[in-house]
């Protein structure tokens, strides 16, 4: 293991791990498509049934943050800050990096992400449900 992916490996061993009590961190990568993304987002679950009490996200977009080991490393910090016993990865990239209200109109697709647009971001379809 390089240097530099240390930090991306420890995140993955400890997800590897399964679920060892709470809290737990979620890690869910975004990006413009489902090839790159340009932003992570940890958010720390204190207990069952419970919205994340804690959220923290970064941003790089000129290499996807799936690899980028400074990014991690922040991740790890975070992730360890907040003594998380169980981490889930998403196993990939979830949906658009903007967030409605604060980019685009609740309701109305990503004007800047158009191939998340009316795209299911679980099973990575485009939903033709209206």
């Amino acid at each position: 293991m390089s240097l530099e992916s240390r930090h991306i490996e420890a995140l993955r061993k400890k997800a590897r791990r399964g679920f060892n009590g709470y809290p737990i961190a979620t890690v869910c990568y975004y990006g413009p498509d489902d090839t790159s993304a340009s932003k992570v987002s940890v958010g720390i679950v204190l207990g069952s049934d419970e919205e994340p009490a804690t959220l923290e996200t970064w941003f790089n977009h000129q290499r996807d943050v799936r690899y980028d080991h400074q990014i991690h490393e922040q991740v790890l910090g975070f992730v360890r800050l907040h003594d998380a016993k169980s981490v889930v990865i998403a196993p990939k990239i979830l949906g658009c990096p903007h967030e409605s209200p604060a980019d685009y109109p609740v309701g109305e697709s990503c004007p800047q992400c158009p191939f998340w647009a009316d795209r299911d971001r679980w099973e990575g379809v485009i939903d033709r449900d209206p």
